[in-house]
C-alpha cells in the first residue's frame, strides 16, 4: 500500500512510535514488514542465531538511523517559524516509505500524534536535541577545533551542513558498514561527490576497537577535536560507556570536548515511576531493545569528572523548552527523562 492511501484508521500507535529513531522497524498498515528480533523472544538463544543476527545487521543499513533522518525531514519542512531544527539534506535519506510519510502533511500530522500519545515529548526532544548538538558544533567551530569525530554517525548531515568544516576541520564518521555504503551514494546523488574533509571510517562496534580504526584513517590524538555521541550510551553497557569515554579523554588535543546524550538511571531501573517513564521503559523492552545504561540524576558532573572531563554543562527538555519552544511552538511537549551534556577533556 502507498503511504499516500493511509489515514488514522490504519495507523498503530505503538509501531508508528518507531519514527522517532534509534528504535525498531517501523509498521504502517505493512508498509515496511515488521519481523521481531529472534533474539528478543524468551527462552535461550544460541550463538550461531546471535552471530548470524549480527551479520544481517552489519549488512543491512540501520532502519533507526533513516527513522532520525525522517524526524529531521519532518521538521525541516515546516515554515521557519514552526521548526525547532533545520535540515535541509535529512529527506534525501528516506527510503520510499518513510519519505511517502514525510511528503504527506496530513500524514505527516497523523503519525505525529500517534509518537505523542504512545511515547510523550520524544518528538520534541528528537528535534531539540538536533539543535543543540547544531549549537555546540557551531561554537566549537568558532572556537577552532581542528577535527570532528562522529561516534555511530548514521545520517548526520552536519559534515556537509557547516561548510566553515570545509578545509579547515577534518571529519571522522564511524558506522557500520552498510548504514556506511548507502550514505555515501546518496551524497554522491545529492553533491556529485563525497567532500574531501570527510573520511568514513567503517566498524563493527561490538568486535573492532574504536581506536584501531581511527588511528588507522589519520586521526591524529594532538589536535583540537570534538566527539558527538547521539542516541547511544542508552543502549550499550557501563564497560563500553567507559570504553568510548577512556578513548576520548587518553586521546584527544589540548581543549577537546564532547557531546553526548544519555537517559536517566532511574528510568532504565523502573523507579521513576510515571506513566511517561513506564511507556519508555515498556516500549523499548517490547521490542528487544531494553534501555542497558544510565545515569543517576545530579551525578553527571562527578561521573565524568572521574572519567577525565570537566567543564561539564548538562541540560534536559526543561532548558529546551525555554531555549527552543516559542512562538507557534511554545506548546510543545518535550521529554524530561534524558540529560544532554557537553564536557572537556582535562588536561595532561
Amino acid at each position: 500500500m502507498n503511504p499516500a492511501q493511509l489515514d488514522e484508521r490504519n495507523i498503530n500507535a505503538r509501531d508508528i512510535e518507531e519514527l522517532i529513531g534509534a528504535l525498531s522497524d517501523l509498521e504502517v498498515d505493512g508498509i515496511i514488514e515488521h519481523k521481531p528480533s529472534q533474539c528478543a523472544s524468551k527462552g535461550p538463544v544460541s550463538e550461531e542465531l546471535l552471530e548470524e543476527e549480527d551479520l544481517m545487521k552489519e549488512e543491512k543499513p540501520s532502519v533507526s538511523a533513516e527513522q532520525v533522518a525522517a524526524i529531521r525531514a519532518a521538521w525541516s519542512r515546516r515554515p521557519e517559524d514552526e521548526r525547532v531544527c533545520y535540515d535541509p539534506l535529512a529527506r534525501h535519506f528516506l527510503g520510499p516509505e518513510l519519505g511517502g510519510v514525510i511528503d504527506d502533511p496530513k500524514l505527516t500530522e497523523t503519525v505525529a500524534a500517534a509518537v505523542e500519545e504512545s511515547t510523550p515529548g520524544a518528538i520534541g526532544c528528537v528535534g531539540a536535541r538536533t539543535r543543540y548538538i547544531d549549537d555546540y558544533l557551531k561554537t566549537c567551530i568558532d572556537d577552532g577545533i581542528e577535527q570532528l569525530v562522529i561516534l555511530g554517525a548514521g545520517y548526520d548531515s552536519r559534515p556537509y551542513r557547516f561548510s566553515e568544516m570545509k578545509g579547515n576541520v577534518r571529519v571522522f564518521e564511524l558506522d557500520q558498514p552498510a548504514t556506511q555504503r548507502e550514505k555515501i551514494e546518496i551524497l554522491k546523488m545529492i553533491l556529485g561527490s563525497t567532500p574531501e574533509h570527510v573520511v568514513y571510517v567503517p566498524i563493527n562496534f561490538d568486535k573492532e576497537s574504536i581506536a584501531d580504526r581511527l588511528y588507522a584513517s589519520g586521526f591524529n590524538r594532538d589536535l583540537k577535536t570534538l566527539f558527538i555521541w547521539e542516541g547511544v550510551t542508552m543502549y550499550i553497557t557501563a564497560e563500553a560507556v567507559d570504553a568510548t569515554l577512556g578513548f576520548v579523554a587518553e586521546n584527544s588535543g589540548k581543549g577537546s570536548s564532547i557531546i553526548f546524550n544519555y537517559i536517566l538511571q532511574s528510568v532504565v531501573d523502573g523507579t521513576y515511576r510515571t506513566e511517561d517513564a513506564e511507556k519508555m521503559r515498556q516500549s523499548y523492552a517490547q521490542r528487544g531493545e531494553p534501555l542497558i545504561f544510565g545515569i543517576p540524576e545530579g551525578a553527571i558532573d562527578a561521573f565524568l569528572s572521574e572519567r577525565g572531563f570537566c567543564n561539564v554543562k548538562d541540560v534536559n527538555g526543561e532548558f529546551f523548552r525555554s531555549a527552543y519552544f516559542k512562538g507557534k511552538i511554545a506548546s510543545t511537549n518535550v521529554c524530561c527523562l534524558c540529560g544532554f551534556v557537553t564536557a572537556s577533556v582535562k588536561p595532561n
